[in-house]
């Protein structure tokens, strides 16, 4: 029996014996639905409430930073029909590390058949031809994520082929209605109206701000230009503080609208918080974290919720739980040196 090959397939070496299983590359704008259709059902499946639209697919490719969608990913088809993907990109982080990440998502029924493990192998070996083209004397490591206690299968993936775990990262909820603790602003700071003439010195803030936090790269243009434009983005709920004309620190506040839909709740997400270091140890991060539950609040939601970094060298996860946070779910960060 003869196979035709498209001019887009990608042939990956062991791949499992399935009827129908092909893998091609990306195919443009028209992909964005069916990305967006298996990454809700594999979130749906596997008990990780968020969900993704379309919009905001469309905003993350127009938006890629080191990331040729034509030439990093591998969309998995049985008998033409999208089942999962894959992607890879890069960064370079503060100390010079080149991180190369893989990331793949695959629907529950073709999961444990050996197309994970194929497509790994073949991200693998992408990744080290892209890797060729970096500095040779600068260290060079893969680093993937998964939820252990959700997607076993993602974390027994990533244990057979050498992955380790080095880090991580907790998913942390708060109700709306527990008590808050008393949190002043710090004299000499004020927070102010945020207007989209501030975005430039905010984000250059949060870059300063999280230069010592771990795998923190700097953020590019791109980066700054896909904040503003996600659907989600309303900067009317951020808070920011001010010492003067400088900005001394945030908690950049979101409403995932779809999610909240979907999900049949109102949650409001305090995230992105970070204090320069001319303004720690002073309450301000506890002050601003407050400010904005105690917005969520007023606004009617039953909930906030943000995600830690379990080792935070400022020990924020310390002053979560002590302004109510409690984990709902941990990531682990695996990561091994790129052969």
């Amino acid at each position: 029996m003869s196979i035709e090959i498209q001019a887009d397939t990608i042939l990956i070496e062991n791949a499992p014996d399935i009827p129908g299983l092909s893998f091609r590359r990306y195919r443009g704008k028209a992909d964005h639905h069916q990305i967006t259709a298996v990454q809700n059902a594999c979130w749906r499946h596997d008990g990780l409430d968020w969900v993704q639209t379309v919009e905001e697919t469309d905003n993350e490719y127009d938006h890629l930073v080191n990331c040729d969608p034509y030439e990093d990913m591998v969309f998995i088809e049985v008998n033409g029909e999208l089942v999962g993907f894959s992607q890879t990109n890069w960064c370079r982080e503060i100390d010079g590390t080149y991180v190369y990440y893989a990331h793949g998502t695959l629907l529950p029924v073709w999961r444990r058949k050996g197309i994970g493990s194929a497509v790994l192998a073949y991200n693998e070996a992408h990744i080290r031809e892209v890797a060729s083209a970096h500095s040779a004397e600068a260290p060079k490591v893969v680093r993937s994520g998964a939820y252990p206690e959700i997607e076993p299968h993602i974390a027994h993936l990533l244990e057979n082929a050498g992955y380790e775990p080095v880090r991580y990262w907790f998913k942390m909820s708060r109700p709306i209605d527990i008590p808050l603790p008393g949190a002043p602003m710090p004299p000499g700071l004020e927070v102010r109206p945020v207007k989209m003439k501030h975005a430039e010195a905010i984000f250059d803030a949060a870059d300063e701000a999280l230069q010592d936090h771990w795998g923190h790269t700097p953020m590019t243009e791109e980066d700054r230009t896909a904040w503003l434009s996600h659907p989600d983005t309303d900067i009317s709920l951020w808070k920011v503080a001010w010492d003067s004309d400088e900005v001394a620190g945030m908690v950049l506040n979101y409403v995932a609208h779809e999610e909240n839909k979907v999900m049949g709740r109102q949650r409001g997400y305090t995230e992105a918080i970070s204090v320069r270091r001319p303004w720690r140890r002073r309450g301000l991060a506890r002050a601003l974290l407050v400010q904005s539950i105690q917005m969520f609040k007023d606004m009617g939601f039953e909930e906030t919720a943000l995600g830690v970094d379990a080792n935070n060298p400022n020990g924020a996860l310390n002053l979560y739980e002590d302004v109510g946070y409690t984990v709902e779910k941990r990531l682990t960060v695996y990561q091994k040196p790129l052969a």
